[in-house]
Formats: structure tokens, sequence, C-alpha cells
């Protein structure tokens, strides 16, 4: 069986955070493909969603749809790094993640 060596991660967040999650990331090489670091592909999303009772929105009101942008990231990560990377986000992102 063939090991996984690499993954895709996508990260959705508002474009402010883009710079910042990236360095962080590429501080522990999981923005690196072969002498590029810092290497990140994203674009603008636009999308739905209701924050419940017990959330804390950073956008939106709660109980009700709310519509937005924000970008979509996509980086390419060594799976050997993928925990370390997943707490990295979790530091550097705006939203609560559980």
């Amino acid at each position: 069986m063939r090991k996984i060596k690499k993954v895709k991660i996508e990260i959705y967040a508002p474009e402010e955070y883009i710079k910042t999650i990236v360095s962080e990331l590429t501080e522990i090489d999981a923005c690196r493909i072969s002498d590029y670091d810092h290497v990140v592909s994203y674009g603008k999303v636009f999308g739905y969603w209701r924050p419940l009772e017990r959330s804390n929105p950073v956008n939106g009101e709660k109980n009700k749809i709310n519509f937005g942008e924000e970008c979509k990231m996509e980086i390419i990560c060594p799976s050997e790094l993928i925990e370390k990377a997943i707490q990295v986000i979790k530091s550097n992102h705006p939203y609560a993640f559980q």
C-alpha cells in the first residue's frame, strides 16, 4: 500500500487573516512546496450560515440566516505535519472551533 505523503487543507476565513495563518503555517513547513514557501492559493467565496443560540458569531446575527463573503485558502501540507497544522490554524483563526 502506498503511503500518503501530502494532503490539501482548505481553510475558510476573512481575508485579513490570510497572511497571519499562512505565515504561522510556514513556520512549521506546512506551506512549502519544493524550494518555495508561503505557498497558498485563495479566492473569495460567498456563503450562507445561521449562528445558533450558543454561538459567538464573528459576522452575522444569532438565529438569523446570514449571507457573506470570506476567503477559501488551499495549502499543501506534508501528512506528518497535519496535527501541528491543525493546531496552528485553530490558534490563529477567528472562528471558534470545537
